[in-house]
């Protein structure tokens, strides 16, 4: 049985200043390509049947860059959408919200292409990817190159926890991640590894 390749997405200008980057599309820094290109090593000795993808530019390049042909563009790896929270960091969000924290309290409404959404709505988007890639894994390994947050999720979700329990998964840019099985049972076989 393969196991699922959890690819983050190299750094962007925003990501390096912690401002919260749902759908506004920016490109990769010339570090974040640098991360990109050595997630390929790793890879090399994976047996990928498919590559899914998020739609995103910073996404779909940190693929490229990793030796990655993209099978899927799939939406519903898209990161969070932030809302009225799009763009901000926390820091600046805390100065109206003292206690404001992502996974307890979500986002506030923002614009039409930032209408934001909640954890939960995170947690069916992951669970319909989940639907989509586990039958793939009798034959291999499934790399899915997406954001953070929505990774995190997804994770907590392939272990079976709730979405909002995608808070204890730190993951940082440009990083990969396995996972797996266990006598049958969902586990994390590695975790937010720096290649390289």
């Amino acid at each position: 049985m393969g196991e699922l390749i959890v690819l983050r997405h190299g750094e962007t200008e925003w990501s390096r200043a912690g401002r919260h980057t749902g759908r506004t599309d920016l490109p990769l820094t010339e570090h974040g390509e640098r991360q990109a290109r050595a997630l390929a090593a790793p890879l090399e000795a994976r047996r990928i049947v498919r590559t899914v993808c998020s739609p995103a530019e910073r996404a779909r390049r940190t693929a490229e860059l990793a030796g990655l042909a993209v099978d899927d563009v799939d939406p519903d790896l898209w990161e969070w959408d932030y809302g009225g929270y799009e763009g901000i960091t926390s820091a600046e969000i805390r100065e109206h919200r003292p206690d404001w924290y992502l996974w307890d309290d979500g986002v506030v409404p923002g614009d039409a292409e930032h209408p934001g959404e909640s954890v939960e709505s995170v947690g069916a988007r992951v669970d319909a990817v989940l639907a989509r890639v586990r039958p793939l894994l009798d034959d291999g390994d499934v790399a899915l190159v997406a954001h953070g947050h929505v990774l995190r999720v997804l994770t907590a979700r392939h272990l079976g926890l709730e979405p909002a329990l995608g808070r204890l998964f730190a993951l940082g840019n440009g990083t990969v991640s396995t996972l797996g099985a266990e006598h049958g049972r969902p586990v994390v076989t590695s975790w937010n590894t720096p290649a390289g």
